[in-house]
């Protein structure tokens, strides 16, 4: 009898996940994206119009903005002292004019003798430049070869010449510019020291929400406190700088060191294009003033020397890491401004910038600006092997 047939054991099933294929479609730039670049560009390019027609109104302006944040703590200080606002803010704007008016007038001989000499000063710079000159003479033959290819030497073209005002003439037209736009921007400063907090307490009862009340009290509070620090540190620095240049120039026999070290205080406020200003000028007044060419190159040394003391060693020590800017963010914006502004431009370039950085700390919509805006962030790998 046969023994029934036992089931065959079930093999166990196995599932095989397979990756889903994905299919790239291609990127179609959407209408909407279009019209928002266009737009952008567009308000950007209506922005950069009105800031250069409006200057004669905006650069007070925004200096007298600047100096209100750079002196708020103080006159928020004299308030706690039972000192008024108007009177502390009055005594400010006062002493902020005496001294424009005292270093006007201690600088208005040296300069203006400048003004006088300079002529002579370019002669003289040309005629010592002479073996130069004569490494690139090739290129005045190449010029006169293209002036005379261009038909410059025909007799019966007519050349009409326009002749520039002299520097002593430009100066002079200039000086009631300049006086009223000191005079507006002490003015509008008056009156920002004086109305204290109210502006910050008018935005913060427009603001809808309670959440962006605390935000704008933070950001305004922020940017207060580190502009200010900002500046009154950057301000210190940029003095002593002054002072080595001047006693620098001094040792070594330079005239005028003390304009000097007042002109490498002001010029140290533009990064990186103020040093190189004032080592030509230095460079170009030594030429004159010194009689071999090697003693002359003494005096571009000595600013050199200073300027790298003060922008490798000095400002990334005491300004800190929070507030050191991104090197091409700093150009970029030194040369937009000063295209729109000329130097006041180049001036506050930087504190704008400093501005918007605290601003992106608190939005978030700006946190790549803010990171753009910033130094090289470094990687935990490279803490770890700094700290080993």
């Amino acid at each position: 009898m046969k023994s029934p047939k036992k089931p065959a054991a079930r093999r166990p099933t196995r599932i095989v996940k397979v990756a889903p294929v994905t299919v790239q479609e291609p990127v179609i730039v959407s209408a909407t994206g279009i019209l928002r670049t266009s737009i952008i560009g567009i308000f950007l390019m209506m922005a950069g119009g009105a800031l250069y027609f409006a200057q004669d109104l905006l650069i007070p302006l925004c200096l007298a903005f600047v100096l209100s944040v750079l002196l708020s703590p103080i006159v928020r200080g004299l308030l706690r002292l039972g000192i008024p606002e108007g009177v502390s803010a009055t005594l400010i704007v006062l002493t902020l004019l005496a001294l424009i008016a005292v270093g006007g007038w201690s600088l208005s001989g040296p300069v203006s003798q400048w003004i006088d000499d300079a002529p002579r000063i370019g002669a003289e710079i040309q005629q010592k430049l002479t073996h130069i000159r004569g490494w690139f003479g090739f290129v005045q033959q190449v010029s006169n070869q293209v002036d005379q290819m261009a038909g410059g030497t025909d007799p019966d073209v007519m050349k009409v010449v326009l002749k520039e005002p002299g520097l002593l003439k430009s100066a002079a037209t200039g000086v009631p510019e300049v006086i009223t736009k000191i005079g507006l921007t002490l003015f509008l400063l008056l009156f920002l020291l004086a109305s204290g907090d109210l502006f910050r307490e008018k935005l913060v009862k427009v603001l809808p929400t309670l959440s962006d009340k605390k935000r704008a009290v933070h950001i305004s509070r922020d940017i207060e406190r580190e502009v200010s620090r900002y500046l009154l540190t950057i301000t210190g620095i940029n003095i002593a700088t002054g002072v080595m240049v001047g006693l620098g120039l001094w040792a070594i026999g330079m005239p005028n060191p003390l304009l000097w070290g007042v002109l490498a205080t002001f010029l140290t406020y533009i990064p990186y294009l103020g040093a190189a200003i004032g080592i030509a000028l230095v460079g170009a007044v030594a030429i004159v003033s010194f009689d071999t060419f090697a003693h002359a190159l003494l005096a571009p040394a000595v600013y050199l020397g200073v300027a790298t003391l003060e922008g490798q060693v000095l400002t990334p020590m005491i300004v800190g890491r929070r507030l050191e800017m991104n090197a091409v963010a700093i150009l970029v914006a030194v040369a937009v401004w000063a295209w729109l502004w000329g130097v006041i431009g180049a001036l506050i370039a930087v504190p704008f910038l400093v501005i918007i950085k605290v601003i992106s700390f608190h939005v978030e919509s700006m946190e790549a600006v803010g990171r753009f805006l910033g130094a090289r962030e470094t990687s935990p790998a490279e803490d770890t092997e700094k700290a080993a």
